[in-house]
């Protein structure tokens, strides 16, 4: 089993000796040994970088489907298009809820290997230094643990190297821990971190409050299963035997650890407000690799061929080089942020516009830097959304949505948008269309994380080298403020929240102050953020929001004799609806891991 690990050690080091081969007598890397990887910084550096590189971060990358953590450039499949934050490409929630078998146990034994062996071979070093390695290290089988847990809820608990075939085969195919004993496993990975790390950390690496924002997110995560799942999930051997689902009794104890590690980053990070303008001070967070708000970070370059696509893929091809779009944010998210938008009038007809720049008009700046609207320019083109031309449109909204629309007659649509009626274009250069997947379906485009400082010759494929923000400290306070009012402490989730909203443009929170409060803004802080679907996922509640449900757009039209725009809130074009089945809350054990190990059975329910 050795050889395995020894494989990624030989590559890391042949690239770490390269420029010094010269001037150093080196055995032949086919025989370097631990103390060749342990004993020196260069090789603890290398092994470590494998270690992160690995991390189950979902990134730009990361695809909740087959391709699971893997390269590849269509950005637009985003969980966020599986439960009611975009519309796109999947055909169905089990594309996502399905899972994709991520089972990385080879990655934890590359971790336990250096558990084990650096303080042997480490001697050279400081105790501190040990103990900094050490504790990224614990760190990183947390975050991996992590992964599985909220997947598979409970899983081996792998605290040892294994040894083949030094060990026999029943003592390798361990049995499923407890999901709740998961979960304490991980609680005391990074209770060990915090302890060996120093407050601050290389870039993308972790330190002690790294470790303490993965524990605000995980014990908040167990907190809800405890409270919340008890009565969310089917019947099964794997619930009896305490394998999927945790007793009620654990929730305020794992709570509380969520609120003590969130409380524990105060001081040491900020909520970034560099800029006076808050859109553009909010648009910038993202893009800014010196925010004070990033708290762990992965990054990206031409020059290591780890650029992505998000610039080509979450904007329509009119503003890029390559690449297209296929996932638009929902109406139903932005009345999060507003409410019914005031598109009526009170007597039910279409409010008439001059432009369709209008409708953005004194909206939360926080909404129009997270989602462009029509009107909104980039790279000194406008998001021209216009689904259609009405000759004339007399009437309401709701009887041109309902049965007999009057003004159908004198509609014109097109998919296309060089069709012109008298002239004019039908549809916009960014859409909407039925028929072209590089155009909003919905009449909005994603906006965070676009990087409106690239021109558009450089937004093409694997051409974006914007850091992915794993960690920041906006979902810290949103983890203690979740965390306090399920522990009764709504004072203080109140002044987190309002923290937050300050920053964001919004009017600061008042009066009555519930769970649904804070998750609503959670939503807001962290849409497109992939957090989303595994918010209702840990507060059980996804089988309800996600029960044959459908989206809708704002369909921006012309009206030709008025030379005025009016927004009808439709269906999106797409029409496809989400089921989410109890049985989704975790994923079936991969199946060629049963296969291996039958001690891994019973698997999770109706699996």
């Amino acid at each position: 089993m050795k050889s395995k690990i020894y494989i990624s050690i030989i590559a890391i080091l042949a690239i770490l000796v390269q420029p010094s081969c010269k001037d150093l007598a080196i055995d032949p890397l086919n025989v370097i040994q631990d103390r060749d990887v342990f004993g020196t910084e260069a090789g603890v550096a290398g092994y470590l970088a494998t270690v992160y590189r690995a991390l189950p971060i979902e990134d730009f990358y990361y695809r909740q489907e087959g391709s699971g953590f893997n390269r590849g450039w269509e950005q637009f499949y985003h969980p966020g298009a599986l439960c009611g934050e975009l519309v796109g490409p999947y055909g169905s929630t089990y594309d996502g809820a399905g899972g994709f078998g991520y089972w990385p146990y080879n990655d934890i034994r590359t971790v336990n290997y250096f558990i084990e062996n650096l303080p042997v071979y480490g001697t050279g070093f400081s105790s501190e230094q040990i103990d900094a390695w050490l504790g990224e290290a614990y760190f990183c089988r947390a975050y991996y643990y992590f992964a599985l847990a909220k997947r598979y809820g409970g899983i081996p608990i792998i605290r040892k190297v294994q040894h083949y075939p030094e060990q026999s085969l029943e003592e390798l195919q361990v049995h499923r821990d407890k999901e709740e004993d998961v979960w304490n496993f991980i609680s005391a990975d990074l209770d060990s971190a915090y302890n060996k790390m120093p407050a601050t950390s290389p870039r993308g690496r972790a330190n002690r409050y790294v470790a303490a924002a993965l524990k605000s997110r995980a014990m908040l995560y167990a907190g809800s299963i405890a409270k919340y799942g008890s009565e969310n999930f089917v019947a099964g051997d794997a619930r009896d035997q305490g394998y999927a689902g945790i007793p009620a009794s654990a929730a305020n104890g794992f709570f509380q650890k969520a609120w003590d590690a969130a409380k524990l980053l105060e001081g040491q990070y900020s909520l970034y407000r560099k800029k006076t303008d808050k859109e553009q001070n909010y648009v910038d967070l993202f893009l800014d690799r010196e925010s004070t708000e990033n708290i762990l970070v992965r990054d990206y370059s031409l020059t290591s061929n780890t650029a992505h696509s998000w610039d080509a893929t979450m904007t329509c091809r009119f503003m890029t080089a390559d690449g297209l779009s296929r996932a638009y944010p929902t109406l139903e998210l932005i009345e999060r942020f507003t409410g019914q938008l005031p598109v009526v009038n009170a007597d039910g007809t279409p409010r008439r516009f001059d432009n369709t720049a209008q409708l953005a008009q004194g909206l939360e700046p926080r909404l129009l830097a997270t989602i462009y609207f029509p009107g909104a320019t980039l790279r000194g083109k406008q998001f021209d959304m216009q689904r259609g031309i009405y000759e004339h449109f007399n009437g309401t909204a709701a009887d041109e949505l309902g049965q007999n629309p009057p003004n159908l007659s004198v509609r014109h649509l097109a998919g296309k948008t060089e069709t012109l009626f008298n002239g004019m274009r039908i549809i916009g250069f960014t859409g909407i269309s039925t028929d072209n997947d590089d155009f909003t379906r919905t009449g909005f485009y994603v906006r965070k994380y676009v990087d409106y400082n690239r021109t558009q010759s450089q937004c093409g494929l694997y051409m974006s080298t914007q850091s992915w923000i794993d960690m920041r400290y906006a979902e810290v306070l949103l983890n203690r403020a979740e965390a306090a009012v399920e522990l009764n402490n709504p004072g203080d989730a109140r002044n987190m929240i309002n923290d937050i909203r300050e920053r964001a443009g919004a009017p600061l929170l008042v009066g009555d102050f519930t769970i649904d409060t804070v998750r609503n803004e959670r939503c807001k802080e962290l849409a497109f953020e992939k957090q989303y679907w595994w918010d209702l996922r840990r507060w059980r509640i996804a089988d309800r929001m996600l029960d044959n449900t459908k989206y809708h757009a704002l369909m921006p039209y012309y009206v030709a004799d008025e030379q005025k725009f009016i927004f009808l809130r439709e269906l999106e074009p797409f029409q496809r609806s989400y089921t989410f089945e109890k049985k989704f809350y975790y994923e079936p054990i991969p199946g060629g891991e049963l296969g291996k190990n039958p001690n891994l059975y019973p698997n999770n329910p109706n699996h």
